[in-house]
C-alpha cells in the first residue's frame, strides 16, 4: 500500500512537474522512475512512502503536533468551517477555468481537500491542488488521507517552486509571505486569505481571557497590510454560530493557540456553540 501511494504521488507530479524549482539552487525539477525529485545540479529529494516530498533544506523544529492535526482533521470534517468552505470554492468559481492552487500553511490538509473537492463537483472545471507547510506532522497526515493532490513540506522563504506557478494561493488563518505569493502567482493571478474577525470563537476567548485585553480581537492591521500588497481587494466576511458536539470541544480548543499553554482548568461544558467569524481577503496580483 505504501509503494503503490509513492508510485501514484510520483506520476501525478510528474504530469504538474513544470512548477518545481530546487529550494536549493533554483533550477528546474524532474520526477524520476525511482521517485526522485531532483534537478540538473544533483540536488535529490525523495518521495516518501505517504507521497509527500520533504523540500525543507535545513533542520526545524515545530509547534505543531500530530494531536493538533488530527484535531484540526476532525473539527474541520465536522462541518464547522462549511460555510467558509462553500465561500471559497464560489470564489474560485467565479474566475471561469480549471486552476492550478497553492494552500500555504496547509496543515494536515482538510481545508484544501474540502475546497478541490467541492471545486470539482459543482462545476465542469479541474483543479491541481498544492499544499505547502512547514509543520512536517501536518504533511505526513494530509498525504496518508487525501490523494490526487501534491503535498510538501517546505519553507516559503526557500520555496520548491517555480515562479508565475499557480492561478490562485490560499492562505487560511496563517501568516503570509506576500512577497513570494506575489513571485508564484501568475499574471491575474489572486490570492485568497482568511482572517479572524472579532467575533471569531469568542466563546472559547471568554474562558481562556476574561477581562484581559485577549478577550477582543482586531485585525484591522492585517486587512490594511493586504490591501497594501494587491489590487482589486474585495472582502466578504462569514458569520455564524454553530451548535457544538461537547466531544468536539477539547479538540477545537487544542488545535488553538488559546489552548496550547493552558495550565488552569477551564469548564469546557459552557461551550454549547461556537461563532465562525471570518474575513474572506480577495486579492489581484497587481
Amino acid at each position: 500500500m505504501g509503494l503503490s501511494r509513492k508510485i501514484a504521488s510520483a506520476h501525478y507530479m510528474t504530469e504538474q512537474q513544470s512548477i518545481f524549482a530546487c529550494p536549493v539552487c533554483g533550477e528546474k525539477m524532474k520526477i524520476t522512475d525511482q521517485c526522485v525529485v531532483t534537478c540538473e545540479n544533483h540536488h535529490t529529494f525523495d518521495i516518501a512512502k505517504q507521497g509527500y516530498v520533504n523540500f525543507m533544506t535545513h533542520p526545524t523544529t515545530s509547534m505543531y503536533g500530530k494531536d493538533l492535526f488530527e484535531a484540526r482533521k476532525q473539527i474541520i470534517e465536522s462541518g464547522l468551517y462549511a460555510q467558509l468552505h462553500h465561500t471559497v470554492v464560489e470564489l474560485l468559481q467565479s474566475f471561469g477555468r480549471d486552476m492550478t492552487v497553492l494552500d500555504t500553511g496547509c496543515g494536515e490538509g482538510s481545508h484544501l481537500a474540502k475546497v478541490k473537492q467541492q471545486f470539482e463537483k459543482t462545476m465542469d472545471q479541474k483543479m491541481v491542488a498544492v499544499g505547502i507547510d512547514i509543520a512536517k506532522e501536518g504533511v505526513v497526515a494530509a498525504s496518508r488521507n487525501y490523494e490526487g493532490m501534491i503535498w510538501c513540506v517546505g519553507d516559503l522563504a526557500k520555496c520548491p517552486f517555480q515562479k508565475s506557478s499557480f492561478d490562485a494561493i490560499l492562505n487560511i488563518l496563517s501568516p503570509a509571505n506576500y512577497t513570494e505569493f506575489k513571485r508564484l502567482l501568475k499574471p491575474n493571478g489572486w490570492v485568497v486569505k482568511v482572517v479572524p474577525q472579532s467575533g471569531y470563537l469568542y466563546q472559547l476567548r471568554e474562558l481562556f481571557f476574561a477581562d484581559s485585553d485577549k478577550e477582543s480581537y482586531s485585525n484591522a492591521h492585517t486587512v490594511e497590510r493586504f490591501k497594501e500588497n494587491f489590487s482589486d481587494v474585495t472582502i466578504k466576511r462569514i458569520t455564524q454560530k454553530v451548535v457544538i458536539p461537547q466531544n468536539l470541544v477539547p479538540m477545537l480548543m487544542h488545535m488553538t493557540p488559546m489552548g496550547w499553554h493552558q495550565t488552569t482548568d477551564i469548564d469546557q461544558t459552557k461551550v454549547k456553540e461556537i461563532t465562525i467569524d471570518l474575513d474572506i481577503l480577495v486579492g489581484k496580483l497587481s
